[in-house]
């Protein structure tokens, strides 16, 4: 017998009900544009709190956001504020770094990447004089892979081969068949410079010796529109996008876990909750992991066996070590975002993702929100994330014993490149490994970005925005089309929700 239901049907029976299931930046955005166009919204978050990998830890006065740190293509965000009649700068300021970031490397050379052309080419001539002009002619080839890759294909649902097919000559030009890393080289020397012009991937948890050359389009996509940072830290454009929905009348359920999609025939009906309980909708839009869903809320009757074996010997994203702190005092000198390299680059990255090996050297990167909001800390304090790629939970690593060897390791390291006497000056600590990736946030292998971001699990090859399976149930999010990071995750709710129809339908 089904228990009695704790959450109240929607009330006006005139409107359709969709549910979301997860409140990421995905499932808010649809959430949103769902709102808009005219469903009652029911969102259902799993956690204490919205963000999903965008979550945020406050802890003895100090405010760390759990993941995602760098904010691109803000024009995503401006739009969804747009669209319910306001702008985000009123609401959640925005602010653009210079530079971007800082790029450490292990010999002690710097480079400061911004989006000013002349002084990018200044740093690439101070570095390494004969790659001026190479690096030039990279940067117009990122200029065409962005107007493609981004601004076409990215933008565009690839529900059928036909849809796939019509893009391979697109890809094939732009030499997406090569790596990242395989095409940089192809233009500059330097290995320091190739590093800076290639390593984007890892920002998505994708190796740059793997991941398609169409990734080159990020060098031009941070030129074009800048690198910025939330005020209040990423955190904040959640808390807005939860205004947002809740202004348009949409309701977010906490601590309520989804356990199934509801089918009748081939069509989603609705919700069943960990309680038993289900709840009644004319559409679903899914933000959980692609894979984790089709996996474990897909009724088993409607699940596709290719799809699932598909999935089963996919490729999964690198893991993640995080390790948040707080200082006592304020290290001025330390950028917003840095990057310090390790003494190898391409052994480090064969070993966290064909090896999947736990190697005893690492490339971090560290950010410092304070440089930029000091209200993130208390008076005189920083607030710090550093993040280090590691091999996700397929690798041999036991880390219930690992974790606090590896973040000494990760202090030691601070201490002798960019944070002397780190070790004094902490106040608070916390730690997260691709064990709480899985059993927080639910994701496969514990790997931080869903799918790993490879040409073969690209556009129609990876989780589609309107399921094939299910009529009235859309996948948004970092396993789906096209891809994880900020911009992936709002644009695939941008292409669901044109998907989505019209209200009326159902009337």
């Amino acid at each position: 017998m089904t228990a009695p239901l704790r959450f109240p049907l929607p009330i006006d029976s005139k409107r359709p009900h969709a549910i979301v299931i997860g409140a990421g930046f995905g499932g808010l955005a649809m959430a949103i544009r769902l709102a808009v166009k005219g469903y009652q919204v029911s969102v259902f978050e799993h956690l204490e709190q919205a963000g999903g990998r965008a979550n945020v830890y406050r802890q003895d006065g100090f405010t760390f956001d759990a993941g995602p740190t760098i904010v691109t293509a803000p024009y995503l965000l401006e739009e969804l504020w747009e669209l319910c009649g306001k702008k985000l700068q009123d609401d959640v300021p925005l602010v653009a770094m210079n530079p971007f970031y800082q790029i450490r490397f292990n010999d002690g050379s710097v480079m400061n990447c911004s989006g000013d052309a002349a002084a990018m080419r200044a740093e690439v001539e101070r570095l390494s004089p004969g790659d001026v002009a190479g690096y030039e002619r990279f940067m117009a080839l990122s200029e065409r892979t962005f107007t493609i890759g981004f601004e076409k294909l990215g933008n565009q649902p690839f529900n059928t081969l036909w849809d796939m097919a019509k893009a391979v000559p697109q890809i094939l030009m732009l030499g997406g068949i090569r790596s990242i890393h395989g095409m940089v080289s192809r233009y500059v020397k330097d290995e320091r410079i190739r590093i800076a012009l290639s390593f984007h991937p890892l920002f998505i948890g994708g190796n740059p010796l793997k991941a398609s050359a169409v990734y080159g389009l990020v060098a031009y996509l941070e030129r074009h529109w800048g690198v910025h940072f939330a005020m209040g830290g990423t955190g904040a454009l959640i808390k807005g996008m939860v205004r947002l929905l809740e202004d348009q009348g949409g309701r977010i359920f906490y601590n309520t876990r989804v356990d199934g999609i509801l089918a009748e025939g081939k069509r989603a009906t609705g919700v069943k909750l960990a309680t038993g309980e289900e709840v009644p909708a004319h559409l679903v839009a899914c933000n959980a992991d692609a894979a984790w869903t089709y996996a474990n809320l897909l009724p088993g009757r409607v699940r596709n066996p290719l799809m699932s074996l598909r999935l089963k010997k996919a490729a999964f994203s690198c893991g993640i070590f995080i390790w948040y702190f707080g200082t006592r005092r304020r290290y001025e000198d330390v950028h917003h975002h840095t990057i310090v390299l390790g003494p190898r680059y391409e052994g480090l990255l064969r070993d966290i993702f064909q090896k999947k090996k736990l190697a005893d050297d690492f490339s971090l990167y560290l950010y410092r929100p304070t440089a930029t909001d000091p209200s993130l800390a208390p008076e005189g304090c920083d607030s710090f994330y550093v993040l280090a790629p590691v091999p996700h939970l397929a690798a041999d690593v036991d880390w219930t014993t690992k974790a606090e060897p590896y973040r000494r390791a990760v202090e030691a390291r601070l201490m002798e490149t960019i944070l002397p006497g780190l070790k004094d000056d902490i106040v608070t600590s916390k730690v997260m490994t691709p064990l709480d990736f899985q059993s927080r946030f639910l994701s496969p292998h514990g790997a931080g970005f869903g799918m790993e971001p490879i040409l073969s699990q690209s556009a129609y090859f990876r989780p589609q925005n309107k399921s094939h399976w299910l009529e009235n149930l859309f996948m948004v999010g970092a396993g789906t089309h096209p891809g994880a990071g900020i911009p992936g995750v709002l644009t695939s709710a941008r292409i669901a929700g044109e998907m989505v129809p019209n209200p009326e339908v159902f009337a």
